[in-house]
């Protein structure tokens, strides 16, 4: 089985798992008299089993991240590395985008004795560094992908 194949098993165990969860809750009470929808045993037997698949796709997920390289600006990196380092490079470009709204939104003025707001940076300079960050992240996505696509599970 191909990585990017166990990625998208692992998604839907995850949604199978939260939905069990919300069938779980759906059914852990029910007034006197009344019989539950689903049987709760049956939904914690199948939430085991899931929970069991689950923790092995993700090891063997880990397991290949860790062990499958690639090279990337002119350094050897794992699949690892190269995953932590997409989620740090999109949380540092929300951070800034957020940050250069706020620098870059401009405030009416109703009257000359307003106080006058002022952005504390240079908002284009810095938009044209978060473009290159964004265009970093896609370049890294797609080499993502390919390998994902191009590495077989361990």
């Amino acid at each position: 089985m191909k990585l990017a194949e166990a990625l998208s098993l692992r998604a839907d165990l995850q949604r199978r798992i939260a939905a069990l969860r919300e069938r779980l809750k759906k059914n852990a009470r029910v007034q006197e008299g009344d019989t539950p929808a689903e049987d709760p045993m049956e939904l914690l037997a199948e939430l085991s089993a899931d929970t069991d698949d689950l923790e092995g796709l993700m090891a063997s997920i880990n397991l290949t991240n860790c062990e499958t390289f690639t090279v990337w600006e002119d350094s050897r990196l794992s699949l690892t590395e190269l995953i932590a380092r997409r989620d740090a490079l999109g949380l540092k470009i929300s951070v800034m985008r957020d940050f250069l709204d706020e620098a870059a939104t401009k405030v009416d003025r109703y009257s000359s004795k307003e106080i006058r707001l002022l952005s504390t940076v240079p908002v284009a300079e810095l938009q044209k560094q978060v473009d290159a960050l964004s265009r970093e992240l896609r370049l890294l996505d797609v080499e993502l992908q390919r390998m994902n696509w191009s590495t077989e599970l361990r």
